[in-house]
């Protein structure tokens, strides 16, 4: 007798711990044969907030570590992800992308993961800046993070483009409640995995699965999310974003095609996700020598 696949049940991921969803409801992607591929947690809008929650309190201590200890911990999620990396091959080629195909992508979100690491502590003094005054003052213009930032993954890709959503905006200081593609679900939990045995702390990004359409709302609408980084494909929902954002002035950004290209990296995917914070500091002057206190 043929034996039957048992097949895997994926959970979600919010802060460090993996719960299923509380709404109890499950579905199956299917592959191009028409073959289910897991089961996969239906999150629900509790879901949602239950993230939220959980990125806010890990924003604060995120926000406060040193930008170099940030590269550290991203560059250990490169490090885990290449120890990994047969396994997310595998998932690749189940969802339907050829072996070299799926190769490439993995050592592409490898490589983003360095790429993102060296950035957390340079970004700084590329995009701060002293200005110009005419006063006795220094003034100058540093960034600091957003706060809990909302991303929707491209729906059409697995990894590469869940990954080169996350990172800038963890590198940045921020924490983020990301919804991965409905139908290429299976590597955004095994990333997740990752995640919980690489030094990031629990909550700072948390992974939910399920229908974009059910859970678009919840994104715009929801008072203690920052931004929104919308990846996806459907512009009636682009424009539901924007529309609902006036709720807590979001900021709302869409990044098309959704960054699964070699050349989709860049520290301004970091700036997009900071705030500019000006200080003015008083100069004194005395005996023609000019101090600062």
């Amino acid at each position: 007798m043929e034996r039957l696949e048992i097949l895997k049940t994926y959970k979600i991921f919010i802060g460090g711990q993996f719960p299923r969803t509380e709404s109890g409801r499950y579905y199956s992607p299917m592959n191009k044969k028409g073959e289910a591929l897991a089961n996969m947690c239906l999150s629900s809008k509790k879901d949602h907030r239950n993230a939220v929650v959980a990125a806010r309190k890990a924003f604060g201590s995120w926000s406060e570590r040193t930008a170099f200890n940030r590269g550290q911990i991203l560059y250990r999620i490169a490090e885990m992800l290449e120890g990994r990396k047969s396994q997310f091959v595998e998932e690749l080629v189940k969802q339907g992308a050829t072996a070299p195909k799926a190769t490439a992508e993995v050592d592409l979100a490898i490589d983003r993961c360095v790429y993102y690491a060296g950035w957390c502590d340079k970004y700084q003094q590329v995009f701060s800046s002293v200005n110009p005054v005419a006063s006795s003052h220094f003034n100058f213009s540093a960034l600091e993070p957003m706060g809990v930032v909302g991303i929707i993954a491209p729906q059409t890709n697995s990894l590469i483009g869940l990954v080169s959503t996350i990172l800038p905006v963890i590198a940045g200081g921020n924490s983020c409640v990301v919804l991965a593609a409905e139908q290429l679900p299976l590597c955004a939990i095994t990333f997740a995995e990752v995640l919980a045995t690489s030094d990031l702390p629990g909550g700072v990004v948390n992974i939910l699965t399920g229908s974009e359409k059910e859970l678009i709302d919840a994104f715009h609408a929801h008072m203690d999310i920052n931004a929104v980084l919308y990846a996806g494909e459907n512009d009636e929902h682009a424009r539901k974003l924007e529309e609902g954002a006036d709720c807590n002035v979001k900021r709302i950004i869409r990044y098309v095609g959704g960054l699964t290209k070699t050349t989709d990296e860049s520290p301004y995917y970091i700036n997009d996700f900071q705030e500019v914070k000006t200080t003015w500091h008083p100069i004194e002057h005395v005996g023609g020598a000019t101090s600062s206190y």
